[in-house]
């Protein structure tokens, strides 16, 4: 089993975490959005060495790849690489809202089936969301959705909605269906599990070419003052 560095930078949280076995046993993380480039390495190396860990000794590096913010996701995935490509460790790259579901899952005691449907914040009332089953297994793969009256309206089953961009859609998604989980914001140590399961079964990405996900071209804006 393998002891992973997990990097989670896909929203404004900057989160890192030290997983073994599947278990995330150290998490770092700070909320601070636009911050990421000077936040990521000293959380990294904080964490090593407050666990007694030095860069050498981890044996495989995963990133969040996405989709989420494009600044985020550039400097995780970069991060990543570089320290990939330094120490010689295989890369693994775990979709973001899967990792966002992980942990919800946690929270939901429920025994029968249910879907969860993560959701990260794409501007105005569009979102980043997919769905997956109570077994984290993908049901509608990721895409960009603009949330209406209409949204997951044919969920036939208990549907659990959360994360950064989920708060806003409250008012809107009122099916009996669908259900609010607050305060369920991207980890790195959701990623604890799935990295250990692609580590297991050496699902490794090709380090010159991995890319992060993100979903929608880049649309930037003009300052006002200018």
């Amino acid at each position: 089993m393998g002891l992973i560095l997990c990097i989670e930078t896909a929203t404004e949280v900057c989160s890192v975490c030290l997983s073994r076995d599947g278990h995330a046993w150290a998490v770092k993380e700070i909320t601070e959005p636009n911050r990421h480039a000077s936040l990521l390495s000293p959380l990294i190396d904080e964490i090593l060495k407050e666990n007694g860990h030095t860069f050498n000794q981890l044996d495989a590096v995963a990133v969040s790849k996405g989709p989420g913010s494009y600044t985020g996701l550039r400097v995780g995935v970069s991060t990543t690489k570089g320290l990939c490509y330094a120490l010689d460790k295989p890369l693994i790259a775990v979709p973001t809202l899967q990792a966002l579901a992980a942990l919800a899952q946690k929270q939901i005691s429920s025994k029968e089936p249910y879907t969860l449907i993560p959701m990260i914040d794409a501007r105005r009332m569009e979102v980043f969301t997919a769905a997956y089953n109570h077994l984290l297994e993908e049901s509608t793969a990721t895409h960009a959705h603009i949330i209406d009256e209409s949204s997951f309206a044919s969920q036939q089953l208990p549907s659990y909605y959360f994360g950064n961009g989920a708060a806003k859609c409250v008012a809107t998604l009122t099916h009996p269906n669908l259900h609010y989980l607050a305060n369920i914001q991207c980890s790195a140590s959701g990623m604890a599990a799935l990295a250990e399961a692609a580590f297991v079964q050496k699902r490794f990405e090709d380090v010159a070419y991995v890319e992060p996900y993100y979903l929608k071209d880049f649309v930037g804006t003009t300052p006002k003052n200018k």
